[in-house]
């Protein structure tokens, strides 16, 4: 087995493509690759590209890994995301990603919870528009039903509190507010019920 090529990513130049006997093998950081020691022409065999693939390559991901959860949590799908669009081959991600997940470094439930009682205190929503965001981030439906079940959300109640802070001034008795208000919580992600009563609740308040 050869080296044939080295290759600069053309989106990432610090990272090398290694092609052997002309066929894709694995990416490597420059400087890795110049540690290493390899080069065009060279010969290498496959317990060496193995050690580079499971061994060498998924250590760097996860020092790059560790990085970019020390900015802030990310979920286990965002992490392998982020490596891969450093550079990483889609095994050494997902390899660096099981092994911070094993220490507990990544956590998709510990996350949603974080995620779902920070939204509700900031910016609250309905489960349905939770649940949208935290899908986007990549967690598991398992979870997110899990942990709404838990967190025992009183949509009614969020409606009422978000409407309230937004047009409580306004004269709710008119159609074009109440299409407003309407419009506003649909955003959020409120079914028709809820927003129905929302409405009904606060020209009872303004009846007052």
């Amino acid at each position: 087995m050869t080296i044939t090529s080295a290759v600069k990513q053309k989106n990432n130049p610090d990272m090398i493509q290694i092609y052997i006997d002309n066929v894709y093998a694995f990416s490597i950081p420059e400087e890795e690759y110049l540690r290493l020691n390899l080069y065009e022409k060279q010969e290498i065999t496959d317990e060496e590209v193995k050690r580079i693939r499971e061994e060498v390559n998924v250590n760097l991901a996860k020092q790059r890994a560790l990085r970019i959860l020390a900015a802030r949590d990310r979920t286990e799908y965002e992490v392998k995301t982020r490596l891969i669009q450093s550079g990483f081959d889609e095994a050494a991600a997902e390899g660096a990603v099981m092994q911070l997940k094993a220490i507990g470094y990544i956590n998709d439930m510990l996350f949603a919870r974080k995620y779902i009682s920070d939204r509700l205190k900031l910016k609250p929503k309905s489960k349905r528009a939770l649940a949208y965001e935290l899908e986007k981030k990549g967690i598991g439906k398992d979870i997110i039903a899990e942990v709404l079940d838990d967190f025992e959300l009183d949509e009614t109640v969020i409606a009422y509190r978000l409407a309230r802070r937004k047009y409580g001034k306004y004269d709710v008795t008119d159609p074009k507010i109440q299409r407003r208000i309407a419009s506003f919580l649909a955003h959020k992600g409120f079914s028709y019920d809820i927003i129905k009563g929302t409405l009904e609740q606060m020209i009872e308040d303004k009846s007052r």
